[in-house]
């Protein structure tokens, strides 16, 4: 795409872009164009001019550093005419401009006075800029930030079939300009020629300027090869990258599979790469459409035809067209191979016999030929995350968004993509995974609804996207018909495992797959197998996940085979198969996630949290109490390590309020401890409060000795938080510790060794904290308990600092938060850039104090872990401790802050970490204490026969 700026000359030793005379620039290929804010644009009959120069690559290798200041003198040129004319560039691209004009008559006085001023200069080493032109006159809109229309994409077309050195103008711009030529100039008509778009002819004229060359070689149409590629009647928007790598592969292969699913776009993008390399091939480019044969047999008859081979007698259709291509450099396209993969020997044999013949096959299965090179079409380019804040500018750089614009403007002229349906535009392509015939079927929509209104459609989206053009095939009219193509090409035991994969969102490994969807026997296949079967077929992708085989479906794909699921009477088994499969991995993955593989259990569960977050839903909507209970209870560490605090909390509420809920209070009181948890780390002590101790009543209740121990412990930190009853906290800490103790539960007492640290320090008491705080840390760092081990590590820094050791604060500080980085903790890292904070204003660095701060908040915002913020307000850390008196400064620097990344804040906070010394151990900490005032030995009597161990269960702090 033209450049959203307009920038200034590239310098000379970074030439933005050169291209080869034979192959039509990138900046020449989209349909629309985006375009600078900032411009007064002018839209309705407006003329372009775009200008390329014809062999830079050759300039640049022959010039070196020197071909800088020559591109900048030919900006310097075109710019100063195209402005010295009324014009406005409002794109660029390497060698490549691109002009707009309110008047046709300057529009070609532009051109004219370039290629003048081009021809006169002094260029260095007696080289030539060959620039060539198009001039095309037609009417255009905006659409945010992008020129909309077909007759931008026929500007740059006609640009694309010059030389350098030659202007050529459209039949428009020829019929406004005719009578009003510039002095010297006149016009020469060369007839009506197919552009490379396959779009209809143009009747192209090329200007005569007097005193500069006026022969040139044919123009670089389609009309200059035999060939019978087809016209296509709507523009082709995109795919430029596609495009070139599909060109690359065919420099080196002569079997190119275009494979993906039914919508993909395959048939448009062979089309187009074909007429892109039609000029390698002086014998022709042919196209042959597959999608009416049926028998392998016939395959070859088909190209046969498309050639227009006479029939000779006996000889066979395959003996014909092998004596045809032998010797002649030859292109065919095979559109909708995957109904006649039985001819696929037959393309090898081909390829065999006609060394000078290239074959694209588009195909939603590949052909397992020798010497095929398969290119799977990925969807049109989307934006990511965030695009609901994403403004009809910003948008509009996005493939499918400029589809969707193109198309929605060609069925209702006066669309337009505004600030206010921009959202709604983006999350319609998104939720259409990129895919142009899905785009295109509902862009035809905004004819009769606005955006808002098909997007609380989609929900029943394959029944919305119907009514295609009538002139395509009935599989392309919808789109369900084009997955149904697809779908009914398979066998029975493929048929039934498509259906039973729709179950997973967002992918499934293999081993997930086998247990919901196997066992073999009863499918009728190997789920393996079966797998790999689709994945040809291009209605399963194979998803790169870590090394690990890993398979999706397009969304669109699995809203038909969950209709397939629905039709053959298996949804309810299927879905209580997956729920109980990702009940499985989150109870197993719960008791990993604070231990050493926290990180890789973490991002397990962050793979699959679509996956568990439908298995959820199911429990819930199907009354499955239990499971839902089950669920968030090994949950939700995984919420509040990850930031998902919001979304947990909504999730565990509406666990809790389901109408068996209390049957199953074992269940349920390990629900109670999730959202009680969540509630915690929301910094929510008066929602946390009542749920632990309705916990604890039925721990009671049950005789659960450890559940009572925890909740207990869990009960202490609330109290301890707030502050509001810090004696009561203890009391709960020493029953917990003792429960724990008679358990032998090595987590339980470290845990509880780490809540007497708290305790002793909210009691102001730093000393005897000290003590209790680095037992813990050794407990835990002998049981391998990391997430324990880091906010030990934390409220130990808090201790050393309110003793004034301020460097012992620093290292374990760095190392905490180095555990928390580790794992991708996100309620951890905000609370340790927040020590650091406080360590930055001890340092007297205010600014760096405040960019911590900022990153700090930002994680807490979009995570909803406010109990960095209740640790801050019980610390006194405000913004008012950092003496910045300039406001502006402030400002920067919290913004600067709020933009990092968290891997950049955290590598950030820890430039002015210490190297880590060795760590004290609790016996030297009580000898550090021993001359110290005497204070509360409740802390020291708790801790003096606690024991270690091997690792237990625990859900608490």
């Amino acid at each position: 795409m033209l450049s959203m700026a307009t920038p200034e000359p590239p310098s000379s030793h970074a030439p933005e872009r050169a291209t080869t005379p034979e192959r039509p620039p990138a900046a020449m290929a989209p349909s629309t164009a985006p375009v600078s804010p900032a411009l007064d644009l002018p839209v309705g009959t407006v003329t372009f001019v775009f200008t390329d120069i014809e062999g830079s690559t050759r300039l640049l290798q022959r010039l070196g550093d020197g071909y800088g200041p020559v591109l900048e003198r030919h900006n310097a040129i075109l710019r100063g005419a195209c402005e010295g004319h009324g014009g406005v560039v409002f794109g660029t691209e390497g060698d490549a401009f691109a002009m707009v004009f309110r008047s046709v008559a300057a529009a070609v006085a532009t051109a004219v006075e370039s290629q003048r001023s081009l021809a006169a200069y002094p260029w260095p080493d007696g080289i030539e800029v060959r620039v060539r032109m198009g001039v095309h006159t037609g009417e255009v809109s905006l659409a945010g930030d992008t020129y909309v229309g077909l007759d931008i994409h026929r500007a740059a077309r006609i640009t694309a079939a010059g030389h350098g050195g030659q202007v050529l103008v459209s039949a428009p711009t020829r019929a406004l300009v005719e009578h009003a030529l510039p002095d010297g100039v006149t016009l020469r008509d060369l007839g009506e020629r197919r552009l490379k778009d396959l779009s209809r002819p143009e009747h192209i004229f090329q200007l005569v300027i007097a005193g500069l060359a006026s022969q040139f070689p044919d123009l670089r149409t389609l009309d200059a090869i035999v060939n019978n590629l087809p016209t296509q009647l709507t523009s082709f928007v995109g795919r430029t990258h596609e495009v070139e790598a599909a060109r690359e592969l065919l420099q080196r292969t002569r079997l190119l599979t275009l494979t993906g699913p039914g919508g993909t776009g395959k048939t448009r993008l062979s089309l187009q790469i074909a007429a892109e390399i039609a000029d390698r091939y002086p014998d022709g480019a042919f196209f042959v459409p597959l999608e009416s044969v049926t028998d392998p047999e016939l395959v070859a008859s088909a190209i046969v035809t498309a050639i227009g081979i006479q029939d000779s007698g006996q000889r066979s259709p395959r003996e014909r067209l092998f004596d045809h291509v032998a010797e002649r450099r030859i292109l065919f396209v095979l559109d909708n191979f995957e109904q006649v993969l039985g001819a696929a020997p037959l393309i090898g044999d081909l390829l065999r016999a006609a060394p000078g013949c290239t074959v694209i096959v588009s195909s939603r299965a590949v052909l397992h030929v020798s010497g095929e090179q398969e290119y799977p079409v990925p969807p049109l380019g989307l934006p990511g995350a965030g695009h609901g804040r994403m403004t009809a500018e910003s948008l509009s750089q996005y493939e499918g968004v400029t589809l969707f614009i193109e198309r929605a403007v060609a069925v209702r002229p006066e669309f337009r993509v505004t600030n206010e349906n921009a959202a709604a535009v983006a999350e319609i392509c998104a939720r259409l995974d990129g895919l142009p015939l899905a785009i295109e079927l509902a862009a035809a929509r905004v004819k009769l609804l606005p955006p808002e209104a098909i997007l609380a459609r989609l929900g029943q989206r394959l029944s919305l996207l119907s009514s295609g053009a009538r002139d395509l095939p009935a599989r392309q009219q919808t789109l369900r018909g084009a997955i149904a193509w697809s779908y009914d090409l398979l066998e029975t035991g493929p048929r039934r495992l498509l259906a039973r994969a729709a179950a997973f969102v967002g992918g499934m490994d293999l081993e997930l797959a086998e247990r919901v969807c196997g066992p073999a026997e009863e499918l009728g296949i190997d789920v393996f197998d079966g797998l790999a079967g689709l994945v040809d077929q291009s209605l399963v992708r194979q998803i790169d996940a870590s090394g690990e085989a890993r398979f999706g479906m397009l969304q669109t794909i699995r809203d038909f085979a969950l209709e397939q699921l629905a039709e053959v009477g298996e949804g309810d088994e299927i879905r209580r198969r997956h729920a109980d499969t990702f009940l499985d991995l989150v109870e197993r993955a719960e008791p990993l996630l604070t231990g050493p593989e926290q990180r890789h259990w973490l991002d397990r569960l962050e793979l699959e949290d679509d996956n568990i977050r439908a298995a959820l839903s199911w429990a819930i909507d199907t009354g499955r109490a239990e499971v839902a209970l089950r669920l968030i209870a090994a949950f939700w560490r995984f919420w509040q390590m990850r930031g998902y605090l919001s979304e947990g909390r909504a999730r565990a509420e509406a666990v809790l309020g389901m109408p068996h809920a209390h049957d199953h209070p074992a269940a349920r009181r390990r629900g109670l401890v999730a959202i009680g948890g969540i509630a915690y780390w929301q910094g929510d002590m008066e929602g946390a409060r009542p749920v632990y101790h309705d916990a604890l009543e039925i721990a009671r209740q049950l005789g659960d000795q450890s559940g009572i121990a925890e909740d207990l412990y869990n009960l202490s930190f609330v109290e301890m938080i707030t502050k509001s009853n810090v004696p009561l906290g203890r009391e709960y800490v020493a029953e917990a510790v003792r429960i724990y103790r008679e358990l032998d539960d090595p987590i339980g007492i470290a845990r509880s060794m780490w809540a007497l640290g708290n305790v002793e320090y909210f009691l102001e008491n730093p000393a005897a904290a000290r003590i209790n705080l680095i037992e813990s840390v050794e407990r835990f760092r002998a049981i391998g308990d990391r997430f324990g081990l880091a906010w030990a590590l934390h409220t130990l820094g808090l201790a050393e600092q309110k003793l004034g050791n301020v460097e012992k604060a620093r290292t374990v500080w760095a190392e905490s938060l180095q555990i928390f980085a580790a794992a991708d903790d996100v309620s951890g890292i905000a609370t340790g850039l927040s020590n650091f904070r406080s360590i930055a204003v001890q340092d007297g660095e205010f600014v760096r104090a405040v960019r911590l701060g900022g990153a700090s908040a930002t994680l807490v915002k979009s995570s909803g872990a406010d109990l960095s913020t209740v640790i801050d307000g019980m610390e006194g850390r405000v913004m008012k401790d950092v003496p910045l008196p300039d406001q502006a400064e402030i400002a920067a620097s919290w913004a600067a802050g709020q933009a990092m990344s968290a891997p950049e804040a955290v590598a950030y906070a820890l430039e002015r970490a210490s190297p880590a010394p060795k760590a004290s151990t609790a016996a030297e900490a009580r000898t550090a204490t021993a001359t110290a005032p005497a204070e509360s030995t409740a802390a020291d009597t708790a801790a003096s026969d606690s024991t270690t161990g091997d690792t237990a269960e625990s859900d608490g702090r």
